[in-house]
């Protein structure tokens, strides 16, 4: 009989000496960066509420979610895929929301590109707990301001993760900033000094814009769900946070949807300038042309080898024609302005 060799699993990572976390007791006491076995004790015990950040890019730190937490591996792998799709799921023991956090990638020359992470929030009865695989600014502003005020964690899991939501969407705040300093750029160097080479950046603007509304779409679908959905794990008074930041979503749409008319505004105003500029040159050179048009023509005809020409034999005989070339050439350009071609 045949024997199957199985492959020895590779042993995971070990875990960090402490994880970012708070824990806040019924009795009002807080822990703070729990060890892996302080957190396997405060989840068994199920007392207080407790928060906990993972990087779930480390394969032992993302074992967590499944050997202590017990999360579905569906929604484990999720929180694990860095492409997966901005939604809110929500399961029998827990819910689950996936979104995407976005900013400036600062590692490119490029100032245009942009930098994006998921985030993925759990929420329980009594826990929340933030997934990434990058590093998040939304988790770090979130890990001071728990850390600053331990209190948060009395208002419930809801309100913690409305909390995340809501740094991650005022995220992008700055990111218009910047971006209404890209467009007032890019309409002064149109309007005001016009920039031969600027299609390329108008085209960048405006791809920016796309962008920025094609991650915030799904988000705010998703917030939607959570203002209005009813769920065991997002109470009645934590829905109307999250309503707060669904407005936010809204006005950073509205915004945006500006942007793109405007780009669009002043993409169509920088292709009519080129357009002007072609023109200008085109009559520039016609009325050129036109104006040799005598010369050439006089001039050709005196170049003909025929016996007899007139003036040929003329003392001033030159002079007389390039004055009469002068003379047509002259009556031309009264005619095209009495015509106003020019």
């Amino acid at each position: 009989m045949a024997r199957t060799l199985l492959r020895p699993t590779a042993p995971l990572p070990p875990l960090p000496a402490v994880l970012p976390s708070v824990h806040r007791s019924p009795t009002g006491d807080v822990l703070t960066d729990l060890t892996p076995e302080a957190l396997r004790r405060v989840v068994q015990a199920g007392e207080g509420v407790l928060w906990l950040d993972l990087d779930v890019s480390n394969p032992a730190q993302a074992a967590l979610l499944t050997d202590v937490f017990h999360f579905h591996p569906l929604a484990v792998e999720d929180a694990r895929n860095p492409e997966s799709r901005v939604k809110v799921d929500e399961y029998p023991d827990f819910l689950v929301i996936i979104a995407r956090v976005v900013g400036f990638a600062d590692h490119t020359p490029d100032p245009y590109d942009l930098d994006t992470t998921n985030l993925a929030i759990f929420i329980t009865a009594n826990t929340v707990i933030t997934a990434h695989t990058k590093r998040s600014p939304v988790v770090e502003l979130l890990t001071e301001r728990l850390h600053t005020n331990p209190d948060l964690l009395d208002r419930g899991p809801a309100r913690v993760a409305h909390q995340a939501l809501d740094i991650a969407v005022d995220a992008y705040f700055p990111l218009l900033n910047q971006l209404d300093e890209f467009v007032d750029d890019i309409e002064q160097r149109v309007f005001g000094h016009f920039d031969e080479q600027l299609l390329h950046e108008i085209f960048q603007v405006k791809r920016l814009v796309i962008s920025l509304r094609r991650f915030l779409a799904p988000q705010r679908e998703v917030l939607s769900q959570l203002t209005n959905r009813p769920s065991r794990f997002l109470p009645i008074d934590a829905q109307l946070y999250f309503r707060d930041v669904y407005d936010h979503m809204m006005r950073i749409m509205d915004a945006l949807d500006s942007y793109r008319d405007l780009m669009s505004s002043t993409l169509d105003s920088y292709l009519t300038q080129v357009s002007n500029r072609l023109g200008s040159v085109s009559k520039g050179l016609a009325m050129v042309g036109a104006l040799s048009v005598p010369f050439v023509v006089i001039a050709g005809v005196y170049g003909m080898n025929f016996e007899y020409i007139p003036l040929a034999k003329h003392v001033y005989g030159f002079e007389i024609m390039v004055g009469i070339q002068f003379l047509v050439a002259g009556l031309l350009l009264l005619g095209m302005r009495w015509k106003k071609m020019i």
